[in-house]
């Protein structure tokens, strides 16, 4: 199949187009690099520098793919900001660019685009759960914009497809963390300018870049005080990617929870990267961060169910120790 990869070029993005290019599928990556790196483009790929809000840039690329005989079959979407502590400083920025923009998006793949597409949506549009681990049918009520703006696209997915015949996979998922073992080794893994995730932030404390980790609040209502996260590797997300754009070819609509099913808090997470590092990584305790729940663990048991997705990195330690081999290996360069 030709597929568009919009956000390519990013952690994610990049990891789930190294799967379709090995898999033989020819890919084209859509990114405006602003948060991604033409570095992590897999050798193969065809790469469009762009922006999604722009509909007439997409719709020439759709355009173009079919007066070359050459139409795209599907759309892969990851394209968007994710950070949610700064969607709660500047909300306006995130429904610019993950729902007015995917809107432009689906308005282009309406007049002119294929008919499947695979949204990576995200946990926080369950916000603060009345039950762990959290199920598909669970009650939405993000506590973020981050949150409220990917599940306003879930929200036009659903309408499109009743109305277009759009089909489309919704994928919910939790933490991404670890870097892919290829072939070659481990060639890239997560890094975001600026740095904000856990994992990544920890693993640069073991390496002397940072003095401490900083936890956000010890006063949660879980065993330890701090917040519980769902730690799913990318290797394992991108897997689930392909299995879905495999499950739209005899179904029209699909949302899955993707994790590993079981949660560690921040404090686990710090445990687990000094035994995989060796280093003592000192944590200084700060207040809450607004818009935090408590806890966010998936069930990913109908994924397991109706996909047949088998995640390979289920220990937290064999997730990090992936992540660690990435890190020391980009800052040793």
């Amino acid at each position: 199949m030709k597929i568009l990869v919009t956000g390519g070029a990013g952690y994610i993005g990049s990891t789930v187009a190294g799967l379709l290019t090995e898999s033989e599928h020819r890919v084209v990556v859509y990114d405006n690099l602003s948060h991604g790196r033409r570095d992590l483009l897999p050798t193969g790929v065809e790469f469009v520098q762009g922006e999604l809000a722009e509909r007439a840039a997409i719709e020439n690329l759709f355009i173009a793919a079919k007066n070359q005989a050459q139409p795209f079959d599907a759309v892969l979407h990851f394209a968007a900001l994710i950070e949610a502590g700064e969607s709660m400083l500047r909300p306006e920025i995130f429904f610019r660019n993950n729902t007015a923009s995917t809107l432009a998006l689906l308005e282009a793949i309406l007049a002119h685009g294929p008919r499947r597409l695979v949204f990576s949506s995200t946990a926080a549009v369950y916000g603060e759960p009345e039950a762990a681990p959290i199920r598909e049918d669970a009650r939405l009520l993000p506590t973020n914009p981050y949150g409220e703006s990917k599940l306003l696209v879930e929200h036009m997915l659903g309408w499109f497809n009743r109305i277009h015949g759009l089909r489309y996979a919704s994928l919910r998922y939790f933490n991404v963390a670890g870097a892919p073992e290829g072939p070659n080794g481990i060639t890239h893994g997560e890094a975001h300018e600026p740095e904000s995730h856990l994992i990544p932030l920890v693993l640069d404390v073991a390496l002397g870049r940072r003095a401490s980790i900083q936890i956000f609040g010890e006063d949660y209502p879980t065993p330890d005080g701090t917040c519980i996260r769902d730690y799913i590797h990318v290797s394992d997300l991108a897997d689930a990617h392909l299995l879905a754009l495999q499950a739209l070819e005899t179904r029209d609509r699909l949302i899955f929870n993707l994790g590993n099913g079981q949660g560690f808090s921040v404090r686990e997470v710090i445990e687990s990267a000094r035994r995989v590092t060796g280093h003592p990584i000192p944590a200084e305790v700060h207040p809450r961060r607004a818009g935090d729940p408590a806890v966010l663990v998936a069930s990913s048991e109908k994924a397991i169910r109706e996909l047949g997705w088998k995640p390979k990195y289920t220990q937290l330690d064999e997730i990090i120790r992936t992540a660690w081999v990435w890190h020391q290996k980009r800052y040793a360069q």
